[in-house]
């Protein structure tokens, strides 16, 4: 007969506040504002090379929204990521000839939207403008 061994396990519990920060925390942005803003090694590694940045921005249903992604040091794709984590819509290169990117759309469901930075394939970053404009109608 094989005698048999007695393991003892310890369990190391943590109270809420030792726990570690969490690692994801969008920027919050106002519609109708711009931020200048570097995209690096600290933001959120694409798996590729690259890193991207989310800003949340709240909408309200109806609402004409444009993002304008403007950078120098990188290729732009701006992202538009509705409450229910869908896409609503992405643009890389802007209709001006250039690497920015430009996204416009009209908001079907208010909530808290993710307005994501990123660089084209995944690789590339450096400093960025974004503009968020919420248009008015003309009467």
């Amino acid at each position: 007969m094989i005698p048999a061994t007695v393991f003892t396990v310890g369990v190391n519990v943590l109270s809420a506040a030792a726990q570690p920060a969490s690692i994801y925390n969008p920027v919050p942005l106002d519609a109708g504002s711009e931020v200048t803003d570097v995209l690096s090694e600290n933001d959120i590694p694409t798996g590729y090379g690259g890193f991207y940045r989310d800003y949340t921005v709240s909408f309200s249903e109806g609402d004409m929204v444009l993002m304008d992604l403007r950078s120098e040091e990188f290729d732009t794709i701006v992202t538009l990521i509705a409450p229910d984590g869908s896409t609503v819509g992405e643009n890389d290169d802007g209709p001006d000839g250039t690497t920015n990117s430009l996204l416009f759309t009209r908001i079907v469901q208010g909530g808290d939207y993710i307005i994501r930075v990123s660089p084209y394939a995944g690789r590339g970053a450096g400093t960025f403008t974004l503009n968020v404009i919420r248009l008015q109608p003309v009467d």
